[in-house]
């Protein structure tokens, strides 16, 4: 987008612009103390989520026309989220008291799950369980999403064998014929194979959110959204459930965006349908029980627990390909969602010019949350953040085509002073999907040390037979699976190299996140020692390319220059530097997110011949299979409580790793100071390292403006933006304007409290654009001191919830192996009692900022501020 330049329709005069602000911040409710407990949007409120049990039978008729039980199940599905949700977005869904499950299969999405037996379909369906609704918005399996026409229809099967749903207990007389389903049945042209002699068939056709039918009698005659190769991967799945009837699910949501035709929306009412298979309930037997009686009642042809990875026929009457038969449906849970505002609401709905902020990436996730509490209150300025690298926003801001810039670090001044607000509080992590062997689901504890990301980083991992004629690394590990460090800190994981393991996705632009991790790399001793060409304990030494490169540093570079020598014709003829294939760095966070979320690297190596142009050419490597993946990017936090994907732990000390938690990121704010007045504030690794429960990835993301020379009516909406969002904004919860997950909320007490006074002080110098500081500093140009009176709202307007999280005081010494508290998410969710903490001494790192500028030459790597970074 254009950087906006000042508008020509003003706002009404200052005063009763004022008056307005204050009308606003009077309107949001004051009090801190038990709000995140009482906030039905928080995590682990009830008001969010959904639990349900039933009992689930299955029932035989016998020869005499008796019902038999055959077995009974008391399930209870449970759903962590369920309001306001965004497209791709993963919704936990787990269960409890199933049957377990038999015949895993490799992947069980989409068609891949077929074969299996008692699993739990868990489908996307449009509509709501409610039979007195209009035909149109009730919930059928006719609106239920599936990505191939195998999973919905039934089509030429045998009569004799594998009609079963022709003698299903509770299906309806027309169902029971031997050409059932989708009435009345489609033209021989579309579906040829439909009405065949001497072969059944039940077609469920799917309905458009438009109303249009597809018949799903054959891959033609599904929704453009299902063709093969689609842009997104099959979301329904037939889960596994362990031998103690337990199981659960990363359900990934898909809004109108992503799926048109399924048409889920903050308008159309959608539901997660969870389908615990049990097997059919069969009707009367003949005294002479036939084949399909048998097959009804069967059992299943696999053990339970055990695995189909070759994926040999399973018993139909017990697979999920029946789903939609009414001894399945009638076992429904249905989950309602509700979708929040589309990312286009605001330019649909509001035709005002945006007032645009430019920056930091970190802040996207909130941005989307707050931006309609803006652009849909005419009394508030049309917010809007345009995602681009720290300094490049920065730039924008101090050149004056931008009203305010976003960062997580200090930048170069080349004007004149720029006052840094804390707006929210995040950060970022190693965002991964690792897939136990035998197929036994997903690893959940991957543990990292700065030396292994820095192996990473500095591509001296081989990848493939390809990397192994490197000069001067020939004997190192193929991937980070066979490193001995890894191993030692990640057992049982499967060793099979595979060239996604070799590499971590990270971004090629400059960015605050690449400096912040290389000051994470470069505190520790080994790690450094490593990248200076010290070999590792087994005998792996850095690539050469990168040995001694110079650390923190904003960009990480390709340096590798080797292109292998090989007899592949293909690779022959697209001679390609092999490892800056391997890391193949993208430009945004979100882009790492989503191939983390899909288990799809951006490997760049496959090499294969066109069949449109007859010639060779390179390009991604697919996606990966489900049970053998492995896969590890750069994510900010607030991506990864959206898209539900795991972060790994990060070495602070010997045997200490850390997890991203509300806790573990208060805790470096409690331990962080500020540089100056209405400066970034700084944290020293060494303190990270004794304080044993701070996480290093703990970002703060500011708003800087100027504070001398901003237009006042920009001034003024700068000043709003920092005031709402370090107040109603803090208040965590999955609708408009409030605080999504992967962010700890700013409050007036406990070790974030001095975020917010800055970000008062911050906010009150913008609107004044005090023509010189109100008090003295090292540094004139830094705007200081309190503003004029009655330029800052009152107190009790400002007013934030309190913070649960005590202030962190460094820890003694801790055992061998000390793994910091977790939250039961991903990414930082709020805590369950609300605690003051004592923070006398909030202001106490400004006092000290003369004798903390003169000391950062003696002290360890530092982030949230570091020197700033030259523009040029």
């Amino acid at each position: 987008m254009t950087p906006r330049t000042p508008r020509s329709r003003r706002r009404p005069l200052a005063l009763l612009g004022a008056l307005l602000l204050a009308a606003l911040l009077l309107a949001v409710p004051n009090g801190a103390e038990g709000r995140a407990a009482a906030d039905p949007g928080a995590p682990g409120a009830p008001a969010g989520g959904y639990e349900k049990t039933r009992t689930l039978t299955r029932t035989f008729v016998d020869a005499q026309g008796q019902p038999v039980v055959d077995s009974t199940y008391d399930v209870t599905v449970s759903a962590d989220q369920t309001t306001d949700l965004r497209g791709r977005q993963r919704v936990e869904v787990s269960w409890s008291g199933a049957r377990p499950s038999a015949g895993r299969a490799s992947n069980p999405y989409g068609v891949g799950g077929l074969q299996q037996e008692y699993p739990v379909v868990v489908l996307q369906c449009r509509g709501r369980d409610d039979a007195t609704l209009p035909l149109d918005q009730q919930l059928r399996p006719e609106t239920c999403w599936t990505s191939a026409y195998a999973q919905r229809s039934q089509v030429q099967k045998s009569i004799a064998v594998e009609s079963t749903w022709t003698k299903d207990l509770y299906a309806d007389p027309t169902d029971k014929q031997r050409v059932s389903g989708m009435e009345p049945l489609p033209d021989a042209t579309l579906c040829p194979t439909a009405d065949t002699e001497g072969f059944a068939t039940h077609l469920t056709e799917f309905v458009t959110a438009a109303g249009k039918v597809f018949p799903a009698c054959d891959a033609e005659q599904m929704p453009p959204e299902a063709a093969v190769g689609g842009a997104f991967p099959p979301a329904e799945v037939a889960a596994f459930t362990d031998l103690d009837g337990n199981g659960s699910v990363q359900f990934e949501v898909r809004s109108n965006v992503e799926n048109e035709s399924l048409g889920c929306s903050h308008e159309v009412d959608c539901s997660i349908v969870v389908l615990p298979i049990v097997g059919l309930s069969c009707d009367q037997e003949a005294a002479e029980p036939t084949r399909l009686d048998r097959e009804c009642r069967s059992s299943g042809v696999f053990g339970a627990g055990s695995s189909n990875f070759t994926n040999l026929g399973a018993a139909q009457a017990v697979s999920p390909s029946l789903w939609w038969a009414a001894s399945n449906w009638r076992h429904r849970f249905t989950i309602p969602i509700t979708f929040g505002l589309p990312p286009s609401v605001c330019d649909v709905l509001d035709s005002r010019s945006p007032v645009g902020f430019y920056g930091s990436e970190l802040l996207a996730q909130a941005a989307l949350q707050w931006a309609p509490a803006y652009c849909l209150d005419e009394k508030r300025f049309k917010f809007e953040l345009n995602q681009m690298s720290d300094v490049a926003g920065f730039t924008l801001m101090q050149e004056g085509r931008a009203p305010a810039a976003v960062v997580s670090s200090e930048h170069e001044r080349t004007g004149g002073p720029v006052g840094y607000a804390p707006t929210a509080l995040t950060g970022f992590g190693i965002g991964y999907v690792v897939d136990r062997p035998d197929n036994a689901g997903e690893f959940t504890d991957l543990r990292l040390t700065p030396r292994l990301i820095a192996k990473l980083l500095t591509q001296s991992y081989l990848g493939s037979d390809l990397g192994r004629g490197h000069p001067g690394m020939a004997d190192n590990p193929l991937a980070i699976v066979e490193d001995p460090e890894f191993q030692a800190l990640n057992r049982g994981l499967s060793t099979n190299a595979q060239e996604a393991a070799a590499t971590l996705l990270a971004l090629s632009d400059d960015s605050d996140v690449i400096q912040q991790l290389t000051e994470y790399i470069a505190q520790d001793r080994a790690a450094m020692a490593f990248v200076k060409g010290k070999p590792d304990e087994s005998g792996m030494v850095v690539n050469p390319s990168y040995r001694g490169i110079e650390l923190p540093r904003a960009e990480w570079p390709l340096l590798d220059t080797y292109v292998p020598e090989t007899q592949d014709v293909c690779r022959t003829a697209n001679p390609a530097v092999y490892f800056n294939q391997l890391a193949a760095p993208v430009t945004r966070l979100r882009q790492v997110a989503e191939a983390v979320l899909d288990g799809w690297p951006n490997v760049q190596t496959r090499c294969e011949r066109d069949p449109a142009t007859g010639r060779d050419k390179t390009g991604r490597v697919d996606q990966q299979s489900y049970g053998s993946r492995f896969m590890l990017g750069i994510v900010s936090l607030g991506d990864a409580a959206r898209y539900g994907l795991r972060v790994a732990r990060l070495q602070t000390g010997p045997g200490t790793f850390v997890a991203p938690t509300e806790r573990s990121l208060g805790a470096a704010i409690g331990i962080s100071e500020q540089a100056g007045p209405r400066r970034p504030f700084a944290l020293d690794q060494a303190d990270v390292v004794r304080n044993r429960q701070a996480y290093p990835g703990t970002m703060v993301v500011y708003t800087a403006a100027k504070t001398r020379g901003l237009e006042k009516d920009l001034a003024a909406d700068v000043a709003s933006f920092i005031r709402i969002a370090t107040t109603e904004g803090q208040r965590q919860g999955s609708a408009n304007g409030r605080l999504p997950g992967g962010f700890v909320p700013i409050r007036a007490t406990g070790p974030t409290a001095k975020l917010l006074t800055s970000a008062r002080e911050v906010a009150a110098a913008i609107e004044a654009q005090t023509p010189k500081p109100a008090e003295p500093t090292e540094e004139p140009d830094v705007d200081g001191g309190t503003p004029p009176p009655g330029q800052a709202p009152a107190e009790e307007d400002l007013t934030p919830p309190a913070d649960p999280v005590p202030s962190a005081a460094p820890t003694a010494a801790a055992p061998t192996e000390v793994v910091a508290e977790v939250d039961a998410e991903v990414a930082p969710t709020a805590a369950t009692a609300s605690e003051s903490s004592g923070l006398a001494g909030a202001l106490f790192p400004a006092l000290l900022g003369v004798g903390l500028l003169a000391l950062a030459g003696t002290v360890g790597s530092r982030f949230f501020v570091r020197p700033p970074r030259s523009l040029s």
